[in-house]
Protein backbone atom coordinates (compact mmCIF):
# COMPACT_ATOMS: atom_id res chain seq x y z
CA UNK A 1 0.00 0.00 0.00
CA UNK A 2 2.98 2.33 1.06
CA UNK A 3 4.55 1.57 -2.62
CA UNK A 4 1.35 2.31 -4.57
CA UNK A 5 1.09 5.65 -2.10
CA UNK A 6 4.55 6.80 -3.17
CA UNK A 7 4.02 6.24 -6.83
CA UNK A 8 0.14 8.44 -6.63
CA UNK A 9 2.47 10.92 -5.16
CA UNK A 10 5.28 10.81 -7.62
CA UNK A 11 2.73 11.22 -10.38
CA UNK A 12 1.01 14.00 -8.55
CA UNK A 13 3.69 15.88 -8.48
CA UNK A 14 5.17 15.61 -11.55
CA UNK A 15 1.76 16.51 -12.56
CA UNK A 16 1.86 19.58 -10.64
CA UNK A 17 5.20 20.64 -12.15
CA UNK A 18 4.33 20.10 -15.62
CA UNK A 19 0.82 21.02 -16.23
CA UNK A 20 -0.05 23.49 -13.57
CA UNK A 21 1.82 27.32 -13.21
CA UNK A 22 0.31 28.45 -10.58
CA UNK A 23 2.65 27.07 -7.71
CA UNK A 24 6.76 27.88 -8.05
CA UNK A 25 8.02 24.83 -9.62
CA UNK A 26 5.06 24.82 -12.28
CA UNK A 27 5.90 28.48 -13.53
CA UNK A 28 9.88 28.08 -13.49
CA UNK A 29 9.01 24.86 -15.37
CA UNK A 30 6.59 26.45 -18.05
CA UNK A 31 9.00 29.53 -18.07
CA UNK A 32 12.13 27.74 -18.91
CA UNK A 33 10.05 25.86 -21.36
CA UNK A 34 9.25 28.90 -23.35
CA UNK A 35 12.99 30.28 -23.64
CA UNK A 36 13.44 26.43 -25.35
CA UNK A 37 11.03 26.61 -27.91
CA UNK A 38 11.99 30.25 -28.74
CA UNK A 39 15.95 29.63 -28.90
CA UNK A 40 14.20 26.32 -30.93
CA UNK A 41 12.59 28.75 -33.33
CA UNK A 42 15.70 31.07 -33.87
CA UNK A 43 17.81 28.07 -34.17
CA UNK A 44 15.40 27.36 -37.22
CA UNK A 45 14.83 30.91 -38.81
CA UNK A 46 19.06 31.01 -38.44
CA UNK A 47 19.97 27.23 -40.41
CA UNK A 48 17.50 29.75 -43.24
CA UNK A 49 20.00 32.33 -43.59
CA UNK A 50 22.56 30.88 -45.75
CA UNK A 51 25.49 32.44 -45.04
CA UNK A 52 25.12 31.96 -41.27
CA UNK A 53 24.51 28.12 -41.53
CA UNK A 54 27.48 27.86 -44.01
CA UNK A 55 29.39 29.09 -40.94
CA UNK A 56 27.62 27.42 -37.80
CA UNK A 57 25.34 24.74 -39.42
CA UNK A 58 27.19 22.02 -37.03
CA UNK A 59 26.32 24.40 -34.08
CA UNK A 60 22.55 24.81 -35.48
CA UNK A 61 21.99 21.00 -35.82
CA UNK A 62 23.33 19.68 -32.52
CA UNK A 63 21.39 22.50 -30.51
CA UNK A 64 18.15 21.28 -32.56
CA UNK A 65 18.45 17.51 -31.78
CA UNK A 66 19.19 18.51 -27.83
CA UNK A 67 15.86 20.34 -27.87
CA UNK A 68 14.06 17.95 -29.67
CA UNK A 69 15.52 15.64 -26.83
CA UNK A 70 14.13 17.73 -24.10
CA UNK A 71 10.55 17.91 -25.61
CA UNK A 72 10.66 14.05 -26.19
CA UNK A 73 11.40 13.67 -22.63
CA UNK A 74 8.97 16.29 -21.83
CA UNK A 75 6.42 14.57 -24.27
CA UNK A 76 6.98 11.35 -22.72
CA UNK A 77 6.77 12.52 -19.11
CA UNK A 78 3.53 14.82 -20.17
CA UNK A 79 1.92 11.17 -20.73
CA UNK A 80 2.95 8.99 -17.84
CA UNK A 81 1.56 12.55 -15.17
CA UNK A 82 -2.01 11.30 -16.35
CA UNK A 83 -3.98 8.53 -15.38
CA UNK A 84 -5.96 8.80 -18.71
CA UNK A 85 -2.73 9.35 -21.70
CA UNK A 86 -5.22 9.26 -24.77
CA UNK A 87 -6.81 12.79 -23.19
CA UNK A 88 -3.89 14.50 -23.98
CA UNK A 89 -2.44 12.56 -26.90
CA UNK A 90 -5.60 13.52 -28.30
CA UNK A 91 -5.89 17.20 -26.88
CA UNK A 92 -4.90 20.56 -28.92
CA UNK A 93 -1.73 20.96 -26.86
CA UNK A 94 -0.91 17.05 -27.25
CA UNK A 95 -0.69 17.24 -31.02
CA UNK A 96 0.80 21.09 -30.95
CA UNK A 97 3.32 19.01 -28.86
CA UNK A 98 3.86 16.38 -30.61
CA UNK A 99 3.94 17.69 -34.12
CA UNK A 100 6.56 20.20 -32.78
CA UNK A 101 9.04 16.74 -31.87
CA UNK A 102 8.78 14.84 -34.74
CA UNK A 103 10.02 16.72 -37.55
CA UNK A 104 13.71 16.71 -36.53
CA UNK A 105 13.25 12.81 -36.55
CA UNK A 106 11.61 12.84 -39.69
CA UNK A 107 14.59 14.72 -41.32
CA UNK A 108 16.49 11.87 -40.91
CA UNK A 109 14.26 9.98 -43.38
CA UNK A 110 12.61 12.87 -45.88
CA UNK A 111 15.43 15.98 -46.44
CA UNK A 112 13.71 19.11 -45.74
CA UNK A 113 10.84 18.33 -43.05
CA UNK A 114 13.03 19.71 -40.34
CA UNK A 115 11.84 23.00 -41.61
CA UNK A 116 8.80 22.04 -39.70
CA UNK A 117 10.11 22.93 -36.52
CA UNK A 118 8.91 26.26 -36.58
CA UNK A 119 5.45 24.70 -35.72
CA UNK A 120 6.67 24.97 -31.93
CA UNK A 121 5.37 28.79 -32.18
CA UNK A 122 2.14 27.05 -31.45
CA UNK A 123 3.54 25.87 -28.18
CA UNK A 124 3.54 29.55 -27.32
CA UNK A 125 -0.23 29.49 -26.77
CA UNK A 126 1.32 28.29 -23.02
CA UNK A 127 1.32 31.35 -22.17
CA UNK A 128 -1.79 32.23 -21.61
CA UNK A 129 -1.07 29.95 -18.78
CA UNK A 130 1.87 31.38 -17.42
CA UNK A 131 0.86 34.81 -17.51
CA UNK A 132 -3.25 33.35 -15.94
CA UNK A 133 -5.22 35.01 -19.12
CA UNK A 134 -6.88 31.75 -19.13
CA UNK A 135 -10.23 34.11 -17.56
CA UNK A 136 -9.70 36.97 -20.54
CA UNK A 137 -10.50 33.38 -23.23
CA UNK A 138 -14.22 34.23 -22.88
CA UNK A 139 -13.98 37.07 -24.85
CA UNK A 140 -12.50 35.38 -27.66
CA UNK A 141 -14.74 32.37 -27.34
CA UNK A 142 -17.70 34.88 -27.55
CA UNK A 143 -15.98 36.17 -31.21
CA UNK A 144 -15.44 32.68 -32.19
CA UNK A 145 -19.06 31.63 -31.77
CA UNK A 146 -19.91 34.97 -33.68
CA UNK A 147 -18.10 33.97 -36.41
CA UNK A 148 -19.93 30.29 -36.27
CA UNK A 149 -23.21 31.78 -36.59
CA UNK A 150 -22.70 34.02 -39.29
CA UNK A 151 -21.15 31.96 -41.51
CA UNK A 152 -23.32 30.99 -43.63
CA UNK A 153 -24.35 34.45 -44.27
CA UNK A 154 -20.21 35.18 -44.77
CA UNK A 155 -20.87 31.94 -47.21
CA UNK A 156 -23.16 33.42 -49.09
CA UNK A 157 -21.52 37.13 -49.25
CA UNK A 158 -18.05 35.54 -50.48
CA UNK A 159 -19.93 33.24 -52.96
CA UNK A 160 -21.36 36.81 -54.59
CA UNK A 161 -18.34 38.10 -54.60
CA UNK A 162 -16.97 35.48 -56.54
CA UNK A 163 -20.14 35.96 -59.09
CA UNK A 164 -19.36 39.61 -59.40
CA UNK A 165 -15.36 38.80 -60.13
CA UNK A 166 -16.42 36.80 -63.00
CA UNK A 167 -18.72 39.31 -64.69
CA UNK A 168 -16.11 42.40 -63.61
CA UNK A 169 -13.25 39.87 -65.42
CA UNK A 170 -15.01 38.77 -68.30
CA UNK A 171 -16.18 42.66 -69.06
CA UNK A 172 -12.41 43.54 -68.88
CA UNK A 173 -11.13 40.73 -70.43
CA UNK A 174 -13.48 41.92 -73.97
CA UNK A 175 -12.85 45.94 -73.01
CA UNK A 176 -9.11 46.06 -72.27
CA UNK A 177 -7.72 42.75 -74.50
CA UNK A 178 -4.05 41.24 -74.42
CA UNK A 179 -2.69 44.46 -75.38
CA UNK A 180 -3.08 45.81 -71.59
CA UNK A 181 -2.61 42.61 -70.12
CA UNK A 182 -5.88 40.85 -69.62
CA UNK A 183 -4.57 37.77 -71.46
CA UNK A 184 -7.44 35.66 -70.85
CA UNK A 185 -10.82 35.36 -68.21
CA UNK A 186 -8.94 33.65 -65.68
CA UNK A 187 -6.22 36.56 -65.42
CA UNK A 188 -9.00 39.32 -65.77
CA UNK A 189 -10.64 37.34 -62.88
CA UNK A 190 -7.41 38.00 -61.10
CA UNK A 191 -7.16 41.83 -61.63
CA UNK A 192 -10.89 41.94 -60.71
CA UNK A 193 -10.06 39.95 -57.24
CA UNK A 194 -7.14 42.09 -56.58
CA UNK A 195 -9.11 45.51 -57.35
CA UNK A 196 -12.19 44.62 -55.41
CA UNK A 197 -10.62 43.90 -52.85
CA UNK A 198 -8.64 47.33 -52.66
CA UNK A 199 -4.77 45.60 -52.59
CA UNK A 200 -4.14 46.96 -55.90
CA UNK A 201 -0.64 44.95 -56.65
CA UNK A 202 -0.29 47.01 -59.61
CA UNK A 203 1.15 44.26 -62.29
CA UNK A 204 -1.96 44.55 -64.85
CA UNK A 205 -3.62 48.01 -65.16
CA UNK A 206 -6.67 49.10 -68.17
CA UNK A 207 -5.63 51.64 -70.44
CA UNK A 208 -9.00 52.39 -72.44
CA UNK A 209 -11.04 54.97 -70.57
CA UNK A 210 -14.36 52.47 -70.47
CA UNK A 211 -11.71 50.19 -69.03
CA UNK A 212 -10.42 52.61 -66.36
CA UNK A 213 -13.98 54.03 -65.36
CA UNK A 214 -14.87 49.81 -64.95
CA UNK A 215 -12.12 49.88 -62.06
CA UNK A 216 -13.10 52.89 -60.77
CA UNK A 217 -16.42 51.62 -60.16
CA UNK A 218 -14.84 48.27 -58.69
CA UNK A 219 -12.46 50.03 -56.36
CA UNK A 220 -15.59 52.25 -55.14
CA UNK A 221 -17.41 48.86 -55.04
CA UNK A 222 -15.01 47.41 -52.94
CA UNK A 223 -14.93 50.04 -49.94
CA UNK A 224 -18.65 48.88 -49.43
CA UNK A 225 -18.07 45.03 -49.36
CA UNK A 226 -15.54 45.05 -46.77
CA UNK A 227 -17.83 46.52 -44.68
CA UNK A 228 -20.49 43.74 -45.14
CA UNK A 229 -18.93 40.92 -43.56
CA UNK A 230 -17.58 42.96 -40.77
CA UNK A 231 -21.46 44.20 -40.22
CA UNK A 232 -22.19 40.82 -40.46
CA UNK A 233 -20.32 39.67 -37.48
CA UNK A 234 -20.69 42.66 -35.01
CA UNK A 235 -24.81 42.30 -35.06
CA UNK A 236 -23.90 38.40 -34.22
CA UNK A 237 -21.32 39.48 -31.67
CA UNK A 238 -23.84 41.99 -30.40
CA UNK A 239 -26.54 39.39 -30.12
CA UNK A 240 -24.63 36.88 -28.50
CA UNK A 241 -23.67 39.69 -25.71
CA UNK A 242 -27.05 40.13 -25.32
CA UNK A 243 -27.85 36.72 -24.54
CA UNK A 244 -30.34 36.27 -27.73
CA UNK A 245 -28.51 32.86 -28.41
CA UNK A 246 -28.65 31.15 -25.25
CA UNK A 247 -27.58 27.70 -27.02
CA UNK A 248 -24.29 28.75 -27.62
CA UNK A 249 -22.13 28.63 -24.07
CA UNK A 250 -20.68 31.28 -22.97
CA UNK A 251 -17.69 32.25 -20.74
CA UNK A 252 -17.57 35.02 -18.11
CA UNK A 253 -14.66 36.55 -18.14
CA UNK A 254 -14.90 37.95 -14.83
CA UNK A 255 -14.20 34.64 -13.30
CA UNK A 256 -11.24 34.08 -11.87
CA UNK A 257 -9.57 30.72 -13.18
CA UNK A 258 -6.49 29.18 -12.17
CA UNK A 259 -3.49 26.93 -14.33
CA UNK A 260 -4.26 23.54 -12.45
CA UNK A 261 -5.29 20.63 -14.69
CA UNK A 262 -6.96 17.90 -13.89
CA UNK A 263 -4.93 15.05 -13.21
CA UNK A 264 -7.97 12.55 -14.55
CA UNK A 265 -8.97 14.05 -17.61
CA UNK A 266 -6.02 16.88 -18.03
CA UNK A 267 -9.22 19.94 -18.54
CA UNK A 268 -8.13 23.21 -17.31
CA UNK A 269 -9.35 26.30 -16.93
CA UNK A 270 -10.63 25.76 -13.56
CA UNK A 271 -12.40 28.11 -11.02
CA UNK A 272 -10.13 29.59 -8.69
CA UNK A 273 -10.59 27.21 -5.19
CA UNK A 274 -12.37 24.35 -7.19
CA UNK A 275 -12.47 21.12 -5.13
CA UNK A 276 -13.43 18.92 -8.28
CA UNK A 277 -12.96 18.81 -12.12
CA UNK A 278 -15.94 20.37 -13.86
CA UNK A 279 -15.21 17.83 -16.71
CA UNK A 280 -14.79 14.37 -15.16
CA UNK A 281 -15.82 15.02 -11.57
CA UNK A 282 -12.33 14.39 -10.21
CA UNK A 283 -10.95 15.72 -7.27
CA UNK A 284 -8.25 18.00 -7.68
CA UNK A 285 -4.93 18.28 -5.64
CA UNK A 286 -5.50 14.65 -4.86
CA UNK A 287 -2.65 13.28 -2.88
CA UNK A 288 -4.42 10.05 -1.80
Amino acid sequence: MRDKNQKRDWRFRLHEIIYEADTPTGKLFDVVLLITIIASILFVMLESVKEFDAQYHSFLNIAEWIVTIIFTIEYILRIISVKKPWSYIFSLYGIIDFLSTIPKYLSLIFMGTQVLIALRALRLLRVFRILKLARYVGASNLLANSLKASRAKILVFLFTVLIVSVIFGTIMYFVEGDQSGFTSIPVSVYWSIVTLTTVGFGDIAPVTPIGQFIASMIMILGYGIIAVPTGIVSAEYAAQHRGQLPHIPQSDPQVDMNTEACPNCSAERHKDKAKYCYNCGHILNDRV
